[in-house]
């Protein structure tokens, strides 16, 4: 039987962050299978309309990042797309205004919801100075998904917390990686010589939000550590944030690639060696994956994605979260034995390759027919 669902999300692509991708792809995925998938979000510039069935509503520029937009609530709006096209399911990604409304409307309208549960919102107050508010937001966020039929995570650890915290019908669908974007055979040449690598020079990377919320301070010691021990390392960011221009100032001789996407994302992952994740703040990491995909050492606290998809030593070096001697020390030790660095590479390609967004998909379907059955 094809369902009609309607995605609620205050981000998608175009935009690059790894909620955007994951609904993307879900979205992409389940009209592949046939169903009939709108989408409903804040409009991200004029003309911005997105596809035919698609609902773009009003927004504001969420601070910190002038390319991202809120939503507001919607109900009024919302009821009338509902009442005109009934979907079968409403599935609210991200817990702003607007997924609020979605909730409320929905369940005013006897339409099963769900709900996906992508980021420590409250987390995140503590690095932007509103670490008082945590609480609040904490019980908000709550709050929502008590309010949904099921409550989808990436990760077996956050069902378990989340369902410690009371929140019933907590499952797991995972997360998958695009095995033939990210490949090992994109390794670029060009590129590292662009970056002032010879082939032999060890090539640090670090892709994603450059954030307060992601211990970027950490990536700095240890590469200054590395290069320390080895003073032709390079260190390559990829990725935009509030906190990048004092990152660039600070250090005018790190190569700051911006964001990438496609193709040229896929060379800057390749063409690296090390891939330094130190961040505590992710409910699954969409990076650690690509990265392990592009047969890359991955240097993670075990944590999120790092958790569930590297064995330690393995097909990547995680250190218990928070131990950032101990962060420090496996960094140290992964660049002093060129085989073993370049053996745990080739291992995180293989270990990778399973996980496919076939799954995911298949998964997020059999969780949205439950919840349409009741």
């Amino acid at each position: 039987m094809r369902l009609d669902i309607a995605f609620v999300t205050e981000t998608y692509p175009p935009e690059v962050n790894g909620v955007a991708m994951t609904v993307g792809r879900l979205v992409d995925g389940l009209r592949v299978l046939g169903h009939r998938v709108s989408v409903v979000r804040p409009r991200q510039h004029d003309g911005d309309l997105g596809e035919a069935e698609d609902l773009a509503l009003a927004g504001l520029p969420l601070p910190g990042y002038p390319g991202l937009r809120f939503g507001l609530p919607a109900g009024r709006s919302l009821a009338r797309q509902w009442r005109h096209r009934r979907p079968d399911l409403v599935h609210v990604v991200t817990e702003g205004p607007l997924g609020w409304s979605a909730v409320s409307t929905a369940r005013r309208l006897g339409i099963p919801v769900t709900s996906g549960f992508h980021t420590n919102f409250d987390r995140y107050s503590v690095h932007y100075g509103v670490g008082w508010m945590r609480p609040a937001v904490s019980a908000y966020l709550r709050a929502l998904h008590r309010r949904t039929r099921a409550t989808l995570v990436p990760t077996e650890a956050l069902a378990a917390d989340l369902a410690g915290e009371g929140i019933t019908g907590v499952r797991v669908v995972g997360r998958g990686v695009d095995t033939v974007l990210f490949h090992p055979e994109k390794r670029s040449a060009v590129l590292r010589s662009s970056w002032g690598a010879e082939p032999e020079d060890l090539v640090c990377l670090y892709v994603g939000r450059m954030a307060p919320e992601k211990n970027l301070a950490l990536v700095r010691r240890s590469f200054s550590a590395i290069r320390a021990a080895q003073p032709k390392a390079r260190m390559v960011w990829v990725g935009d944030g509030p906190s990048r221009q004092k990152l660039q100032e600070e250090h005018p001789d790190h190569v700051f690639a911006g964001t990438r996407v496609g193709e040229e994302l896929s060379q800057h992952y390749a063409s690296a060696d090390l891939f330094l994740f130190p961040s505590l703040s992710e409910t699954y990491g969409n990076v650690v994956a690509e990265a392990m995909a592009s047969g890359v050492a991955v240097l993670a606290y075990r944590s999120a994605a790092a958790a569930e998809i590297i064995v330690d030593g393995h097909n990547g070096v995680t250190v218990a979260p928070g131990d950032e001697a101990a962060y420090l020390a496996a960094a140290l030790s992964l660049i002093e034995d060129d085989g073993a660095l370049h053996a745990i590479a080739g291992e995180a390609r293989q270990s990778i390759l399973p996980r496919s967004w076939e799954g995911v998909v298949a998964r997020f379907e059999s969780v949205a027919r439950e919840a349409v059955a009741g």
